[in-house]
């Protein structure tokens, strides 16, 4: 019987949640109060979510 190919893993992401100024690197992204450092907020249209705890903040909408 022939071999699986194995699938493709897509490259991470992570050099986005960080941005360099100067000498220092930044990060974009809010950390998560519950879970600490390390672990980063996914920013939606309305909301910032943790994928690992669950925790939710929500954006203020203008005008409310």
């Amino acid at each position: 019987m022939a071999k699986k190919k194995k699938a493709q893993r897509k490259a991470s992401d992570v050099w986005h949640i960080y941005k360099v100024e100067g000498d220092r690197l930044v990060t974009t992204n809010k950390v998560c109060p519950k879970c600490g450092s390390g672990v980063f907020l996914a920013e939606h249209k309305d909301r910032w979510s943790c994928g690992r705890c669950g925790y939710t903040e929500f954006k203020n909408k203008p005008g409310s």
